[in-house]
């Protein structure tokens, strides 16, 4: 709640300040408001044009303007009304920058007119603003309640960004491309090999992706290529390579899902291990702090609750090969409370109860939970709901697959949320997409399994997420 001081109540010295870190975010919101484009003040642009992404200077007037939101919520604070505003520029602010804006009240006039100081301090002490204010003061007591503005969505895939950047600090993980015989398929393969992020061996039909890459302008001499017209036999050359030794993880081409885990899941000569293997969406939804991790929405149908023990632990160790440190599991129903007439109740319930014994481990873990109240703050407060998981859920283990299928489609068609596909449980991950998915989802896909293959080998993250800031 914030809360003004009258005119009367003020007196000459009186002072506030707050602290606020500059964002990306802050820049792209500052353009939409204000209609300021130049490109020197907008992340990820090459704004001098040599090549190489530019870091962006703050816009004077958005750094100026942070002294509004002292007055406006503090000192004097709502009903606030300015009047007139003077601004010196001494230096520039840039992306990362702790910024300490201060009013100090300097004169009080007639009709409630009172002059303030205000400067812009960067943390290293250095005055990057500094001016004078004169503003109309309140004269009756407000207290208004901020968490009642609409948030704003910036359309922005910073956690893959992350993602991918973190991966390209480790080794290139040897990876079998099964039938990457269509151009979406190949493109994601070669530019993952050219992030640095896999070093592919491509298997499949000769002539078709000999074709494709044609079609995209791609020099395939510096890759391997196994030619093998059928794909049920390229699937199956795939996961014999990883026998050998040659390769450690699988990815998808343009071949049905089934064709490749008929490969991965026969008990001669595939990939299953003593835990299930179950498929992790890894979301990038934009305005969240952190990624989503869907499981299971490709792979088992109607798990039952042992599948989905295996289901939840898969899950956990995605999240942790992510950086997230004890990720919170929302284990989904239709409801928050247990009902017998709906096992997935009764299923998320006993998930929750063996998180807490130690059969499920790295995470905390709580159910039943509908989708509302696993996600947002708000719902969970409404419905009454005491859980460290409410409100904060980072990993979503659904009832099924059909739920899960339509919760991460949705995300992706509605919420503008870009998708990561891993299979988790066999000998080596396997990045499994859609065949209808973009080079994008596929290279994230490569990042994912290069994480957690790093995670796996040395049973640390490539990297720590921060929950509170941008990754």
């Amino acid at each position: 709640m914030a809360t003004n001081k009258t005119y009367d109540q003020i007196k000459v010295g009186d002072t506030a300040e707050i602290v606020r870190e500059c964002s990306s975010n802050d820049l792209l919101v500052f353009a939409h408001a204000s209609g300021n484009h130049n490109p020197i003040h907008l992340p990820d642009t090459d704004w001098t044009g040599d090549g190489h992404i530019d870091k962006p200077v703050a816009p004077a007037m958005w750094v100026g303007g942070l002294a509004s939101a002292v007055l406006g919520n503090i000192l004097p604070g709502p009903g606030t009304i300015y009047k007139a505003q003077s601004f010196r520029f001494l230096g520039g602010a840039a992306v990362g920058d702790k910024l300490h804006v201060r009013v100090t009240a300097t004169e009080k006039r007639p009709n409630n007119i009172v002059v303030f100081d205000m400067s812009v301090t960067r943390g290293d002490g250095t005055r990057l603003v500094e001016g004078v204010a004169e503003v109309a003061a309140p004269t009756q007591l407000i207290e208004f309640d901020s968490s009642d503005i609409p948030a704003i969505l910036v359309q922005r895939h910073r956690h893959f960004n992350r993602m991918i950047e973190l991966a390209k600090t480790l080794p290139a993980l040897p990876t079998a491309v099964a039938a990457p015989d269509d151009p979406n398929s190949l493109e994601g393969a070669l530019m993952a090999a050219r992030e640095g992020l896999i070093q592919p061996i491509l298997i499949g039909a000769k002539n078709r992706i000999e074709a494709a890459a044609k079609e995209l302008d791609e020099d395939l001499s510096p890759y391997e290529l196994i030619d093998i017209e059928d794909e049920m036999e390229a699937a199956g050359r795939a996961v014999a390579l990883v026998h050998e030794g040659r390769v450690k993880a699988v990815m998808k081409g343009h071949l049905h899902t089934d064709h490749l885990l008929h490969h991965v899941v026969k008990r001669d000569g595939g990939l299953r291990t003593k835990r299930r293997i179950s498929h992790v969406f890894v979301m990038d939804i934009p305005g969240r702090k952190t990624p989503v991790l869907i499981s299971d929405a490709a792979i088992n149908i109607t798990p039952d609750l042992n599948t989905k023990v295996d289901i939840t632990q898969n899950a956990i160790d995605a999240a942790l090969s992510l950086g997230l440190e004890m990720p919170r599991v929302g284990v989904l129903s239709a409801i928050e409370t247990v009902n017998p007439a709906i096992p997935s109740s009764l299923d998320a319930a006993v998930l929750s109860k063996m998180a807490e014994r130690g059969q499920i481990t790295g995470a905390i873990v709580d159910g039943p939970l509908a989708m509302d109240n696993a996600i947002d703050v708000q719902a969970a407060r409404t419905k009454g709901i005491t859980s460290l998981v409410a409100g904060h859920a980072e990993v979503l283990i659904v009832p099924n697959l059909e739920s899960g299928n339509m919760l991460a489609k949705e995300l992706t068609f509605i919420a503008h949320a870009e998708a990561a596909g891993l299979v988790i449980g066999a000998k080596v991950p396997i990045m499994l997409t859609s065949r209808a998915d973009d080079s994008r989802a596929r290279l994230a896909s490569c990042a994912l399994a290069l994480l957690y293959t790093h995670w796996q080998a040395t049973g640390n993250p490539a990297g720590i997420f921060d929950r509170e800031g941008d990754g």
